[in-house]
């Protein structure tokens, strides 16, 4: 059942970006514009019910900042929010994450958590408790990939994950001393009033494949860019994005713009945590093994770096890799004669050891480096470090003049 579902989704991701062709693929690509405009009307009708203020927001008298996008998936969202968790957490905020945890599991045994006074925090008021930001608690299967790979890098800064953010905001305020909220994949979580949408753009695919949701991979109309504070263009070749600015500036015309890039910086093995400088990638025989929403764009930035990728293996995003599935792939690449099997860092959280590691297994860390606009990004930080009084409610207006 596991492998039908696996391919089920991937043959429905062929179908969005247009690599299947036949009759079912045109047939279900007619479905699906046809769910897209009513899926459309219901985004709008959603917006409007905030902005009217018939159903309102939360607000927890703490700075929010949501970080997110317009797309499904594939913007470099994780390594921005690393990089803006660190910095605030280099100037002494106490900051918290707040993330959804996309496919992670329901706990076998609800976590239990004391206050100071040794009281027991009733379980209907707990989210999922990732990390304290001195310990982690919860593995990937529990907490999702992106939320446990931010609790691995980041020392300091607690991640907490449930679907309602208002009640894991408020138990990062109350329980974990949070001083700053990091909306992760937070654009569309209206529930929880943010003051700041730093929304990201990729350079390369800057609105998907154009199409809303389910035909396309918007969630919203380009449109509604309106409502970021700040607009990241992610992925940057160092190529002129002067184009895409204008474009962007169609839709916002006030949103301060930082140009940065995601790139790789060392390989790291998945089980021992050994690094190796990338030039170790040149001429070597790899087999890349993925479960992203963009495996092409990993396994073109391999051969950049010089690797012969030999064998590919691609799964679903956020795909759960078996023992066996990987004990597979690690034969083929000890018949094949492989160098080295190389994933990427998402995969790595939630990739099993192989029965036995006869080729060594390595993630790609990527990082995030702004190319275009430091001063922004310095100005954000200080901004959010050093807040003006009143500036919340102020910021808190301006949310809800752009919904």
């Amino acid at each position: 059942m596991k492998e039908q579902i696996e391919e089920l989704e991937r043959w429905g991701a062929d179908v969005i970006f247009g690599r299947t062709k036949g009759f079912w693929a045109t047939l279900t690509r007619f479905l699906m514009l046809a769910l897209s405009g009513i899926f459309r009307i219901l985004v709008q009708i959603r917006l409007w019910r905030y902005r009217s203020g018939w159903k309102p927001q939360h607000h927890l008298g703490c700075q929010v900042v949501a970080v997110g996008n317009i797309t499904v998936g594939g913007t470099g969202k994780t390594p921005v929010v690393e990089l803006l968790a660190k910095s605030l957490r280099d100037r002494g905020r106490k900051v918290s994450i707040l993330s959804r945890g996309y496919k992670s599991r329901k706990l076998d045994k609800p976590q239990t958590w004391r206050t100071a006074e040794g009281k027991t925090v009733s379980a209907d008021l707990m989210p999922k408790v990732v990390s304290t930001g001195s310990e982690i608690l919860l593995d990937s299967k529990y907490s999702g990939d992106e939320p446990y790979m931010l609790a691995r890098n980041l020392d300091g800064v607690s991640v907490v994950v449930d679907k309602d953010r208002v009640k894991s905001g408020r138990f990062a305020i109350n329980h974990l001393n949070a001083d700053m909220l990091l909306l992760d994949d937070g654009m569309q979580y209206l529930d929880l009033a943010h003051g700041i949408d730093m929304v990201l753009v990729d350079a390369g695919a800057p609105f998907g494949t154009r199409a809303l949701l389910p035909r396309g991979t918007l969630r919203e109309p380009p449109r509604n860019l309106r409502r970021a504070s700040y607009i990241l263009i992610t992925k940057c070749t160092g190529e002129s994005n002067e184009k895409l600015v204008s474009l962007i500036r169609k839709y916002n015309k006030t949103a301060e713009i930082i140009e940065c890039t995601h790139g790789p910086v060392h390989l790291e093995n998945v089980f021992t945590r050994e690094r190796l400088p990338l030039d170790f990638l040149k001429d070597k025989w790899v087999g890349a093994i993925s479960a992203i929403a963009v495996p092409e764009a990993f396994e073109k930035s391999l051969e950049k770096l010089g690797a012969r990728v030999e064998i590919r293996r691609r799964f679903s995003d956020h795909f759960r890799f078996s023992r066996t599935e990987v004990d597979r792939f690690m034969q083929r690449c000890v018949e094949r004669d492989m160098h080295l099997i190389v994933t990427t860092e998402k995969d790595a959280v939630r990739f099993p050891r192989p029965s036995s590691i006869d080729v060594p297994v390595y993630f790609l860390r990527i990082e995030v480096e702004i190319l275009k606009g430091r001063e922004i990004w310095d100005d954000i930080i200080h901004r959010l470090c050093n807040p003006e009084p009143g500036l919340e409610s102020v910021m808190r207006t301006r949310h809800a003049y752009r919904l």
